[in-house]
């Protein structure tokens, strides 16, 4: 099973397939080797005439292959992880891995996968061993092996601490908080403590037929498909959150690269334009300046409208002016309009060799079922060819506008205010006379401690960081009566009482008891790790 939230994989299709895997994170430890040739990137979502049919009420699109290999299906929900709340967080991985485990150790070639705005279960076998597998899929989820679950728990907490942190790993909570697609930024703690019935209840709301598509590369539906689920409603996305007031922005620190990301409506153009930012960043910064190993630009749909694109370039501590000097005169030269008419050329005729390959309508069924499944329109082949066609110099520039415009980058040391960027909030909006109960550091006069009825504000001399109960993410609850508030905002404070004066893990339950953050919204851990880098985000 695999989990798509985070990660720096900069490796999407190039064509607007719909499809998860690309910047938002790579595949992570899989239950078995996932079908080749069966990922929503591996072709666009364009085909001509696809069988549509339906099996238990559940959409299906069908696409012949040539002849001679395996069948190959997949089955999307419209459910992941941007779905969730900062609290329940895992909990749509959670459901996963139940649903596969009475499958056990097979030779079968199958996987799961949880991205931000879907989960996928997919297969490559025989048609009977098709068949087997998406029914006992749909029977799990029937009836979720919950005995399993303080086992499944481990499991994720072993996988989550196994996962690989890439570069642009803190961008999302940056650009829309501790919720929605800003998830993709904290671990999993709903994982910690979610019950049988939150993950019976979450199956069944969110693992129904009306809120499924199922896609098969075959000429005809196997025989002996039961995928019975529930009734239930076509859930739509996501709505976007922010948590940055201005943009472009801009934040310090990381590891010694440079990762941006920006928000683009979903287009041909864009893709084009991703694939010509990739190689203005490779040519400038290996090539010729000799400053990155790594350069380049993926493209990721968000939603039904909008795609993110991210650029990365590493760089060693005494080349990292350069590489922030380099990467943001790419941008502002594409920005410019700037463009050979060669770069456009060359990203169109890399795009148009996808259509050269065999069984092209049926590589690009699961980028066809997951945009039906979002809302997102297909098109045919030759609509794709017309819009690659169609596009100009003078459109990518558009696009660059677009991107600078909603441009989030994080650099190394110094800041990039020279280039327009204005930096992302430290602090929260002061409060003049923070309410509640002061308690004052131990360690430091000029620190203190508000507890109040609506909300807690740690008051440092560089400013104040606030987290008011009714716009609380999660609370995180330790046995020695500390607890750690993180805001919708994911700006955090951190309760400990033995740090403030005064200050008692009952003294603090009476400060906050009229305006407690709802039981929602509370998560255990027995860990205490920040929700977000920065330096002022302890309340100790």
């Amino acid at each position: 099973m695999t989990q798509q939230t985070e990660g720096a994989a900069l490796t999407g299709g190039p064509a607007d397939t719909g499809s998860p895997a690309s910047v938002e994170g790579p595949a992570e430890t899989a239950h078995t080797a996932a079908p080749e040739g069966t990922g929503p990137t591996d072709g666009p979502a364009t085909i001509d005439g696809p069988v549509t049919t339906e099996v238990d009420g559940i959409p299906t699109l069908l696409a012949p292959t040539s002849g001679g290999g395996p069948v190959v299906a997949g089955l999307f929900f419209r459910v992941g992880a941007a779905d969730e709340t900062l609290a329940t967080a895992g909990l749509t991985h959670l459901v996963e891995h139940l649903a596969l485990h009475r499958h056990g150790v097979s030779d079968l070639h199958y996987n799961g996968s949880t991205a931000a705005t879907h989960t996928h279960f997919v297969v490559s076998g025989t048609a009977e061993e098709v068949v087997a597998y998406l029914n006992g899929v749909c029977a799990s989820l029937r009836d979720l092996p919950v005995e399993r679950l303080a086992t499944e728990r481990e499991i994720l907490r072993t996988e989550q601490a196994g996962r690989g942190r890439g570069p642009n790993h803190q961008l999302p909570l940056w650009r829309y908080g501790a919720r929605g697609y800003g998830l993709a930024s904290y671990p999993e703690y709903g994982t910690l403590h979610l019950t049988a019935d939150a993950v019976r209840a979450w199956a069944s709301t969110w693992f129904t037929r009306d809120n499924a598509v199922l896609w098969i590369a075959s000429d005809t539906v196997p025989a002996g498909l039961d995928l019975t689920l529930p009734a239930g409603r076509r859930q739509p996305l996501p709505e976007p959150t922010s948590a940055l007031p201005v943009t472009p922005a801009y934040l310090t620190g990381g590891s010694g690269g440079v990762v941006l990301d920006g928000i683009v409506r979903r287009s041909t153009a864009a893709v084009l334009f991703a694939e010509v930012l990739s190689r203005a960043l490779f040519t400038d910064l290996r090539q010729k300046g000799g400053y990155s190993y790594t350069a380049d630009c993926g493209y990721q749909p968000r939603d039904r409208d909008h795609a993110t694109l991210t650029a990365f370039a590493d760089a060693l501590p005494q080349k990292q002016d350069a590489v922030v000097g380099g990467f943001i005169d790419v941008l502002a030269r594409l920005r410019a309009g700037t463009i050979d008419q060669a770069e456009l050329d060359s990203a169109r005729a890399k795009t148009l060799k996808q259509y050269e390959g065999p069984d092209t309508g049926a590589a690009a069924l699961p980028s066809y079922a997951l945009n039906l499944l979002t809302g997102h329109p297909n098109l045919t082949p030759d609509e794709h060819r017309a819009e690659l066609d169609a596009v100009t110099v003078e459109d990518l520039r558009e696009v660059a506008g677009e991107l600078y415009d909603s441009a989030l980058i994080q650099v190394p040391g110094r800041s990039v205010d020279w280039a327009g960027f204005t930096a992302a909030p430290q602090w929260s909006a002061p409060v003049t006379d923070p309410a509640g109960t002061v308690h004052r550091s131990r360690a430091s006069d000029a620190v203190s401690l508000a507890v109040g009825p609506e909300a807690v504000t740690l008051v440092t001399p560089g400013g104040q960081i606030t987290v008011r109960y009714d716009a609380c993410a999660a609370m995180r609850v330790f046995p020695d009566g500390a607890r750690h508030l993180i805001g919708f905002d994911a700006f955090v404070v951190e309760v400990e009482p033995t740090l403030y004066a005064k200050l008692t893990p009952a003294g603090w339950r009476s400060s906050t008891r009229r305006s407690r953050p709802p039981p929602s919204s509370r998560c255990r851990s027995a860990t205490r790790t920040r929700s977000r880098s920065r330096p002022h985000g302890a309340a100790g």
